[in-house]
């Protein structure tokens, strides 16, 4: 998950090149450029952050739960998310003021406060019935989108080229040479994206509602109880986004004729479309975790207990599984490795990559995220940023949910 991020991020960082409307992927290139636009807008573009806003939910699900068969009340575990969420939004806050624009914890934490709020322990009736509408809701706005897009290609010239311009992103933050006027250009396109992505843009709400249910019937937990469930999510919500992405990859390669000044539709359609194939990416990876855990179970048994995954998994699965445990970490730690190498006011990196060469430094930067992770999986450290917020949540009290 932390490699797709990595490659949904790093093309932002492609700075002072001119980018096709309605994407984030610069227009001229190489053939090789071409075919890595097209992986990562088919693969990768707007459904990460749909797969993460799931997994945060999940995770919430997950520490009310275990705080609540600690013996925690109803009332003390809800306030202890809402903690934790008041917490990520401030490192969301800290995260795009220091480095990252594009920073999805602020969104995640908002989002958070919000939902606990309303649905944590809601019904799970009320929670489909809230998933429906807000996902209705979503394709209505599409749909709409789309005639609007119609009637913006109508429009004078100048007028639906200011309607269009609102549509594409501020690359201030990358572009200046002075740090002090990209952490303002930063704050104001993270606030942005926190409401909007967060709230407004319904998908991270109503990932988080399912997450919930499915935190209540334990299916990632539990992935071989509910085989046929993730292998039809999986199946269906796959190729559903890669299908969203079609006309937008297929205007980005010049065989789509459609008025620039309406692009930003193929955007929108593929945040509609994301929200499944991100749904889908989750019922994936459970089907992955069923396999390893399967694996686990017939293999002999050792002869001392161990609890590191390196030891239990193997160097591949636990390699994964040491990034998994220190995600934010992990997370964080990309936008330090991004940074101050890519943009111009670090060491302009960013200036000299095309889509290719920048698709083989976020899987470098992945890759360092692992060796990192793997080194503290040995030692049996923690990450510095889980350790951070777990103070910071939850005091120095030893809470199962911590």
């Amino acid at each position: 998950m932390l490699l797709l991020i990595a490659v949904a991020n790093t093309p932002f960082y492609l700075w002072g090149l001119e980018t096709s409307p309605g994407s984030s992927h610069p227009i001229e290139g190489s053939w090789l450029d071409q075919v890595a636009d097209v992986f990562i807008m088919t693969v990768v573009d707007l459904r990460i952050y749909p797969m993460f806003a799931f997994m945060f939910g999940y995770g919430m699900m997950q520490l009310y739960s275990r705080q609540l068969a600690a013996g925690t009340s109803e009332k003390r575990a809800q306030h202890l998310l809402q903690l934790r969420n008041m917490w990520l939004l401030i490192f969301g806050f800290v995260h795009a003021a220091l480095l990252w624009m594009g920073d999805v914890l602020g969104a995640y934490g908002l989002a958070g406060l919000l939902l606990v709020w309303l649905f944590l322990r809601r019904k799970d009736t009320t929670l489909v019935v809230w998933v429906s509408v807000l996902l209705g809701l979503l394709a209505i706005g599409t749909a709409f989108a789309g005639v609007g897009a119609y009637f913006t290609a109508q429009l004078p010239p100048a007028e639906a080229a200011e309607i269009a311009t609102s549509f594409q992103i501020d690359d201030t933050s990358m572009t200046t040479d002075s740090y002090l006027v990209s952490v303002v250009a930063r704050l104001g396109m993270w606030a942005f994206i926190t409401v909007g992505q967060g709230v407004l843009g319904l998908v991270v709400p109503i990932m988080i509602l399912l997450a919930f249910w499915a935190g209540r019937r334990r299916i990632l937990e539990n992935p071989g109880e509910h085989l046929p469930l993730l292998r039809r999510v999986a199946a269906i919500g796959i190729p559903l986004g890669m299908l969203g992405a079609v006309p937008g990859v297929l205007y980005h390669v010049g065989v789509l004729q459609v008025p620039d000044v309406s692009a930003w539709i193929f955007e929108l359609v593929q945040a509609f479309t994301g929200f499944f194939g991100g749904l889908g990416y989750v019922a994936l990876f459970g089907l992955v975790g069923h396999a390893v855990a399967r694996r686990r179970r017939e293999a002999p048994a050792p002869d001392a207990p161990v609890t590191s995954a390196l030891r239990i998994d193997g160097p591949v699965a636990g390699a994964l599984q040491a990034v998994g445990k220190r995600s934010l970490t992990c997370y964080l730690l990309q936008s330090v490795l991004c940074a101050p190498i890519l943009t111009a006011w670090g060491l302009g990196l960013g200036q000299h990559l095309s889509s290719w060469s920048m698709l083989l430094y976020a899987m470098g930067v992945w890759g360092l995220t692992v060796v990192f992770a793997v080194w503290q999986e040995s030692r049996g450290a923690r990450g510095p940023a889980e350790v951070l917020l777990r103070r910071l949540a939850y005091g120095r009290r030893r809470l199962t949910a911590a």
